[in-house]
Parts: structure tokens; C-alpha cells; sequence
């Protein structure tokens, strides 16, 4: 593969889970796998390496194959984790929240081409989001890390508003399954139960 073309693939596995008692969430089962290698696997499909952006003592053993890297500037959320996945990144990286066990690999596939394809800086795949779309599960060149930072300089760390200043191309999901199943998230108990339902009934 052209070394310019390289797609870093980042786990976000950032935040303090406070709806969740604080316990780390992505290394919760679901469907019998924890979450953070149901990501990991869909982002293998996918990307030339894997990291973990986290800043917990034990992140290294949680998937041995993959290179942990602490928030560059901590403290910023969701958005720090992006700043710091893109730091990271040589080319470009598609980056997933790792409390999202039902991203398909082939959306993040398609993610890629759509960015590689278009010469967009951003590839987010459309939602019934709040922001019409999914900030954290998009393909990003490594050149958007100056936007971010100017958000995170400014003190919008809202995940989506940079994008307003860079060239987005809005991918439709739908041909992968229902949106808001792709990219439900495991925010507490209840969620996790949903989660563990939905994935045992789709095998």
C-alpha cells in the first residue's frame, strides 16, 4: 500500500464512565466479546495499524498488538482523544469510540475509500445524531489536528463543530443496517443489557 495513503485506526477510550460507576466500559462483554475487541476487529478490517488513545496505567494490556498513546492534552474529552488520534497518525485515521460494539467493518472500509476517493478531509457516515452525523466513528486526515486544536484552544470541545471548518463528505450507512443499531452506544447498565440482546440475537 502507498505509505501516503496510510490509515491509522484509533480506538477512543477516553472519559470517566461516570454514568457507568466508572468502570472501564469497552472492556464489558457484549454478545460474549468485550466491546474494545469487537472495535479493534472492525478496525482491522480496515486500517494499516491500530492504537489506543488512553490514559489508564493498565491500557497496554488490553490489546497487546496495539500502540497506546496518552492524550496529548489532557483533560479536553472526546475531542482531545480525536486531537490525539490524529497527532498519532501519518496520512489519515478513522476513529471509533471503543463503548460502540456494533460499528461493521465495512462502514469503516468504505469510510476510507469515500476519503481517500473524494480528497475530503473528513468521511462521517450520516445519523440520527444530534449533529446529523457520528463525529466519533469518521475517517479524518491527519492534517484536521490543527482545526481541532483551535477548538480545543478556544473551549468548544463539542466533538462535531470543527467540522464546519474543514471539507466533510456525509456517507450513507444505511446499505450496512439500521443507523441507530450501528452506532449505539454503552452508556450504563441498561445500555450494556440492550447491547448483549441485540448482539446475541443477530448471530
Amino acid at each position: 500500500m502507498n505509505t501516503a495513503a496510510h490509515c491509522t485506526g484509533a480506538i477512543i477510550a477516553g472519559g470517566r464512565a461516570t454514568r457507568f460507576g466508572g468502570a472501564a466500559k469497552g472492556l464489558e462483554l457484549v454478545g460474549g466479546a468485550r466491546i474494545i475487541d469487537r472495535v479493534a476487529k472492525a478496525l482491522g478490517e480496515s486500517c494499516d495499524e491500530l492504537i489506543i488513545v488512553a490514559n489508564g496505567a493498565d491500557a497496554g494490556t488490553w490489546i497487546p498488538r496495539a500502540r497506546v498513546v496518552s492524550d496529548v492534552r489532557p483533560g479536553f474529552g472526546a475531542l482531545g482523544g480525536v486531537h490525539t488520534a490524529l497527532m498519532n497518525s501519518a496520512h489519515a485515521a478513522i476513529v471509533v469510540s471503543w463503548d460502540s460494539p456494533f460499528v461493521p467493518g465495512v462502514l469503516l472500509r468504505a469510510l476510507r475509500d469515500a476519503g481517500e476517493a473524494g480528497g475530503a478531509d473528513a468521511v462521517v457516515p450520516a445519523s440520527s445524531s444530534p449533529w446529523g452525523f457520528e463525529p466519533l466513528c469518521a475517517w479524518y486526515r491527519a492534517s484536521c489536528a490543527a482545526v481541532v486544536e483551535r477548538h480545543l484552544d478556544s473551549g468548544d470541545l463539542h466533538a462535531g463543530s470543527w467540522l464546519r471548518e474543514v471539507k466533510v463528505v456525509q456517507l450513507d450507512c444505511s446499505p450496512w443496517g439500521d443507523p441507530d443499531e450501528i452506532f449505539f452506544n454503552v452508556n450504563s447498565n441498561e445500555d450494556l443489557s440492550m447491547a448483549d440482546t441485540l448482539a446475541r440475537r443477530a448471530r
